[in-house]
């Protein structure tokens, strides 16, 4: 029998749903079938995607909302339950990466990184648990933290710090929300070429992540991709789990050869 993802008859949201790895993300999900609910910060991005979406075919609808500000997540995504009649998975993806060096890390801006990319995860999953929660019928949160968390990089303490706290949070969840049938992991994003939110990086940066990259370059998809997998049947008993999505730049240092060719 050939395997099939189908998500026909769901719905699943993404935060930062948008633009990068949150729009593959949405478009992915639409193409399995799903219908997709896109939050974004503000409502022009968000229906603005939405209706790109729906252009290729995807039934897609889209949510202004700040996931720092808890009655506004709150709001939302009681809003995309009612209306789209169900929540199936949701996908904590919304996030930010300024660089800054730590000792002159501003606490604004330290603040700024872990309300969004953590606390932000927080609001978006505990808000997601409880609409499943009352409408019994289980569901499956994917959350994005980076491999960030499990290596520092110059510049990125805090962001460093909120992607680690992601991958603590994801495992909590997952103990506490398996007995309401809801399965959380997190998919660990190695270096991906996204235009908008990668603008600011510096050139040699690109060239030297995309050079540690033993496999090839990854694009959105390669993401989106794994969290409708983790999202699936076929990872039915899988939970608490991080996955790292990086083509094998985690698994060690490519251009160190011992011996030469």
């Amino acid at each position: 029998m050939p395997i099939e993802i189908d998500f026909s008859g769901q719905v699943a949201l993404v935060t930062g749903g948008a633009t990068g790895l949150g729009l593959a993300t949405a478009r992915a999900f639409g193409r399995a079938g799903a219908t997709v609910a896109v939050i974004d910060l503000t409502a022009e991005r968000a229906e603005g995607a939405a209706a790109g979406l729906r252009e290729e075919g995807i039934k897609a609808r889209g949510w202004a909302a700040d996931v720092r500000d808890r009655e506004m997540v709150t709001r939302t995504i009681e809003a995309v339950a009612e209306n789209l009649g169900r929540l199936d998975v949701a996908v904590a993806n919304a996030g930010v990466y300024p660089n800054s060096p730590f000792l002159e890390l501003r606490e604004e801006e330290w603040r700024r990184v872990i309300d969004t990319n953590l606390t932000g995860v927080f609001l978006t999953c505990q808000a997601a648990a409880r609409a499943m929660i009352r409408a019994g019928n289980g569901g499956r949160m994917v959350t994005l933290s980076s491999g960030a968390a499990n290596h520092a990089i110059w510049g990125w303490a805090h962001y460093s710090a909120s992607k680690a706290g992601v991958v603590a949070l994801t495992r909590g969840m997952a103990l506490e929300l398996a007995s309401h049938g809801i399965r959380v992991n997190a998919v660990l994003p190695g270096f991906i070429d996204v235009p908008e939110g990668g603008a600011a990086l510096a050139e040699s940066y690109r060239q030297a992540s995309r050079a540690a990259i033993p496999l090839r370059h990854g694009a959105p998809e390669d993401i989106a991709n794994a969290v409708v997998m983790l999202s699936s049947p076929l990872t039915g008993f899988v939970t608490g789990t991080t996955l790292v999505v990086d083509g094998g730049s985690s698994a060690g240092r490519v251009h160190l050869r011992p011996v030469e060719d």
